[in-house]
């Protein structure tokens, strides 16, 4: 699996994200192409630690490392995984802007490498290494470029 740390994978994650058009179409899900662009920046400002999430206690007891496993195992996720309530997007981003600050924020990752991730105890998946966040974050853009065919 490729990195995010790494200038080739970012660049690998960057490269598919400028193949993204305002009418690109996703082969499954509800998501318009601006949606799952803004969408996709929470995770990454989540580890950056500029947005703040709260799980349910109860929740992260109950599938907190069932989820963790999931999201920084080898295998893609499936198609029509459920989506935390404060990721979801109810509006309609701009293209050019959700386009320009996703591209900002994963060149980041790259850019400051692990000094630049301020948040290691993931709200549901409880404490994460530098690798399984690596991980999840790369298999979430991955998962989610495939859903808009690039």
């Amino acid at each position: 699996m490729e990195s995010l740390f790494h200038p080739t994978g970012n660049q690998h994650i960057l490269d598919r994200i400028d193949k993204l058009t305002p009418i690109k179409l996703s082969e499954w899900g509800v998501m318009t192409v601006s949606q799952m662009m803004e969408h996709c920046k929470m995770p990454l400002q989540v580890v950056y630690g500029t947005k703040h999430i709260k799980v349910n206690p109860l929740i992260k007891l109950l599938f907190g490392r069932r989820a963790k496993k999931q999201f920084t195992s080898a295998h893609p996720f499936g198609k029509g995984m459920p989506t935390a309530k404060e990721f979801k997007v109810n509006f309609e981003p701009d293209f050019e802007t959700a386009k320009r600050e996703l591209k900002e924020l994963v060149e980041k990752f790259s850019r400051e490498g692990k000094e630049g991730i301020k948040v290691t105890d993931h709200p549901l998946f409880g404490k994460m290494t530098y690798e399984e966040i690596d991980v999840a974050q790369w298999k979430h853009l991955d998962h989610h470029l495939k859903q808009f065919g690039v």
